[in-house]
Order: C-alpha cells, then sequence, then structure tokens
C-alpha cells in the first residue's frame, strides 16, 4: 500500500508528472514531414497546403489527426470536402473531392458558378480562369445550392456538352453567349465563332479545333453556325476585324 505523503507516493507521482512532460514534449515535437494532395485540378499542392495547414501546430501530427477527427473541416471554394489519409507517422495525403462547376453568370456584382445540373454551388467575386461565363439566360432571384431559375432547364444540358467537348480539345472560352433562339456564341480572346444550335457539335468541335492554328493571333468573327457535315470541303466565312 502507497501512503500519501510516503517517500514512494512522491517517487511515483513525480515520475509520472516526469514521464508525462516527456510525451507532452514528444507529441509537441511530432511534426509532419511530407503533406501530398491529389484529386486537385483549380488549385496547386501549395495552395491547398496553406489552406488547410496554415499554421505549425496545424502541422503537428497529434493535434492535426485530433483536429480531422472532432472539428469540420475548413470551406475551400471550389472544393465540395477533403479527407485526411495517413500513409505513416508523418505523412499525410489529402485527397480533394472538387465541386463539378461548368459555367457561371454574373448576379448582383458575384459570380455564380452552377454544376451540370444548373444547382448553385458556388458564389464569390472571383472569375476563375477556364470557366466561361454565361450570357443570355433569363432567370430570377438566385440561391445558393438551389437551381438557377431558367425557363428551360434544357440549357444546362446543351451548356454541359459544349463546355465537356471543348475541354476534351483543351479549348478555353472565356464567355458563351445564347440568343432566343438557344443558338450560341463563343468568345475565345479576340475570336467570336458563331456556334449556333446545339446540333452537330462533334463535327462542329473538330472543325473549329483544326481551323484555329490558321486563325491564331487574329481577330474576327467564324462562322460555324452553316456547318454540314455531309459537305468536308464547305469553306467557313471568317470575317476579320481591324
Amino acid at each position: 500500500m502507497i501512503k500519501f505523503g510516503g517517500k514512494k507516493y512522491w517517487s511515483i507521482l513525480v515520475w509520472t508528472a516526469g514521464l508525462a512532460l516527456i510525451l507532452g514534449i514528444g507529441g509537441m515535437s511530432m511534426n509532419l514531414r511530407q503533406i501530398t494532395v491529389s484529386g486537385n485540378h483549380r488549385y496547386t499542392q501549395e495552395e491547398i497546403i496553406d489552406r488547410i495547414f496554415p499554421g505549425k501546430a496545424d502541422r503537428n501530427v497529434i493535434y492535426c489527426y485530433g483536429k480531422d477527427r472532432l472539428k469540420e473541416h475548413i470551406q475551400i471554394p471550389f472544393v465540395e470536402d477533403y479527407q485526411l489519409v495517413f500513409h505513416g507517422p508523418f505523412h499525410v495525403e489529402v485527397i480533394v473531392h472538387e465541386k463539378s462547376v461548368v459555367g457561371y453568370v454574373s448576379y448582383m456584382s458575384s459570380c455564380m458558378y452552377f454544376d451540370k445540373d444548373g444547382i448553385i454551388v458556388e458564389s464569390t467575386n472571383e472569375e476563375v480562369e477556364g470557366i466561361p461565363r454565361i450570357v443570355g439566360l433569363e432567370y430570377g432571384q438566385i440561391v445558393l445550392h438551389k437551381p438557377l431559375p431558367v425557363e428551360d432547364d434544357h440549357i444546362f444540358s446543351e451548356i454541359l456538352d459544349l463546355t465537356q467537348v471543348l475541354s476534351s480539345h483543351d479549348l478555353s472560352v472565356d464567355r458563351i453567349e445564347f440568343d432566343r433562339r438557344g443558338d450560341a456564341i463563343l468568345y475565345m480572346d479576340t475570336l467570336e465563332v458563331f456556334w449556333g444550335d446545339s446540333s452537330n457539335i462533334s463535327g462542329k468541335i473538330l472543325r473549329l479545333a483544326n481551323m484555329l492554328p490558321e486563325l491564331k493571333g487574329l481577330s474576327g468573327i467564324l462562322y460555324l453556325d452553316t456547318y454540314d457535315p455531309a459537305n468536308n470541303n464547305m469553306a467557313y466565312t471568317f470575317k476579320r476585324k481591324s
């Protein structure tokens, strides 16, 4: 039996306190040595790391593990969520799950980004490179995480098809403008491409991709709305701007 106040009691107490101190100091010195990021396209690895691990304490292994399990993840624009996967005591992988965004509209001085279903997934003052601005849509009041209120929901499938095929050919569009008939005009740097309706989209995109090297550096209007899949030798009008 240990007598409180006895020499043995105080020895055990001092030993326990010393052990706790050693473990505490050891825990404080256990910092992550390697952080890798996967699944990210809109942000660089350094940007993701700086957002999730902004301070020295955030890179402590014990604190990082506890924070990930007990606290909500920080909010990152255009990121649905992320996972921390430990590959050892000093190596963590950040797996990023980005939001699917196909375009944005301007609304009350903000950029309202929507996904393939027309759901508003992000609101920011920033114009993100690689995501086209959609002009010409008529809509009512916009609410975050709700569908963009347009009269014809079919327009979203057209926008999705168009942006996907442009992305597959590494073609960047700054703006897509729709008229009342649903015909589109693509604005690509100094070029305006009269696209027309959503018919023959694959043929049009191949024609555009083949013609762009010849039009590089030029400013003008290219008319692809007259595209005819039955006429491979058809010449297309390009009006150069002065």
